[in-house]
């Protein structure tokens, strides 16, 4: 995390960004309050409230050189037990092979590529389990600071927060025409009558979604949005740490992970550490002779 990033509700709420750090966590409450993500109620004497906090992070957009701040209300996972508060857990994340896969059939077949982000994804999900939650600090409703929330929605922190989200997201893409993929359960694809079929692909709440026609592409989102609140982030250019550069006319699609690099090392303060060219030997020299060569039938 970096320097400028606070750790906690204590260090956001006096730093000099400050007032900043402050709308961001009221954009997030609010957002929780208009999905009906709890009801305030007083705590049974059987049960017991789970701790939660507030985790503020600066993330750098494609279409903007000023960083967006964010703000989320994390549940404290590691208090959470089997069979109380959690039964099963799975991660929504894409397996780097799909993810080549699919930048490798964007360039290829000259696809259009957007990315697309799910706000506040986790609300989505309906809790099975009965689960309260203390208040916020700093969000404590007047005048009723001994009542707890008693969890409607999922919550980041939660131990099952990502599945029920997901499974929600599953039923309703393969209602407008999509099926899942067997190798991935994070890979959707739609056939189209003519020319390739559309992919998405979903780490989480961020979504990759490609296709031939930038109009049925559109027609899509429309579709997306009537059940989840999507943010259109335009064509696909930074990804888990990756910049996307496509030169459409030419088929080819460039990948960077330099900034991410640079994040990196910053966030463990070694950006003043001298590189090495690994994990190659020093002392390497490569000619056409360590090339493969491929025979008149194609084989190696």
């Amino acid at each position: 995390m970096d320097a400028s990033e606070p750790k906690s509700y204590g260090e956001a709420s006096t730093c000099v960004n400050s007032a900043t750090w402050h709308l961001a966590m009221e954009s997030e409450i609010n957002c929780i309050w208009h999905n009906k993500a709890w009801d305030l109620v007083e705590l049974l004497i059987i049960r017991c409230a789970l701790l939660c906090k507030s985790v503020h992070g600066l993330k750098e957009t494609s279409h903007s050189t000023t960083p967006k701040y964010k703000a989320k209300l994390v549940m404290k996972g590691f208090h959470h037990q089997y069979g109380i508060n959690f039964d099963e857990i799975f991660s929504p994340t894409v397996k780097m092979a799909t993810l080549r896969f699919l930048l490798n059939v964007v360039a290829v077949e000259n696809l259009e590529l957007i990315q697309l982000d799910v706000k506040t994804a986790f609300l989505y999900g309906d809790l099975a389990e009965e689960i309260y939650m203390d208040q916020l600090k700093g969000f404590v409703a007047a005048c009723q600071e001994h009542l707890v929330c008693r969890l409607q929605k999922s919550r980041y922190g939660l131990k099952q927060a990502p599945r029920p989200c997901y499974k929600k997201f599953d039923n309703f893409i393969q209602l407008v025409g999509f099926s899942k993929s067997y190798e991935d359960h994070n890979l959707f694809t739609k056939t189209t009558q003519d020319g390739p079929p559309f992919f998405l692909i979903l780490y989480v709440d961020d979504m990759l979604l490609s296709g031939q026609n930038a109009e049925e592409l559109a027609d899509l989102v429309r579709q997306l949005r009537l059940k989840f609140a999507i943010k259109d982030l335009g064509s696909a250019r930074h990804i888990l740490g990756i910049k996307i550069s496509q030169l459409k006319n030419q088929q080819q699609l460039f990948l960077s992970q330099a900034d991410h690099i640079k994040h990196v090392l910053a966030r463990f303060k070694m950006q003043s550490t001298k590189s090495a060219s690994t994990p190659l030997p020093i002392n390497l020299r490569l000619s056409q002779r360590d090339c493969l060569t491929t025979g008149p039938e194609g084989k190696m």
